[in-house]
């Protein structure tokens, strides 16, 4: 299964049902980055240095990071969408969609 870092606004929800899918999810809570203000490519190297992917909704900077940092393991990025995915989520608090930004099809 893949390994994630999951940015500190990433949905907790979603980490959890990454974990029971089977997907290994560090959190910057847990690797003791949360409200610390850390850069995104301080968040993008801390990423690389366990050999994971990142998580996160912050789809702006993270794509422009990508471009910038292209050597990494992945980045994914999510977007809020309130009306689409609470009527299809068995999560309704945790109201997103995922575009997996590889380095192929980054724009």
């Amino acid at each position: 299964m893949a390994r994630f870092y999951s940015n500190e606004n990433f949905p907790l929800l979603t980490v959890m049902k990454l974990r029971e899918l089977g997907h290994e999810v560090a959190t910057a809570l847990e690797a003791g980055n949360a409200n610390q203000r850390v850069a995104d490519e301080a968040v993008l190297a801390y990423a690389i240095s366990g050999n994971r992917a990142v998580l996160t909704i912050n789809r702006k900077h993270f794509i422009a990071l990508h471009h910038r940092m292209p050597a990494h393991c992945g980045i994914v990025v999510c977007s809020l969408d309130a009306d689409f995915a609470v009527a299809l989520s068995p999560y309704p608090n945790s109201p997103f969609t995922c575009r997996i930004t590889s380095k192929a099809s980054a724009t």
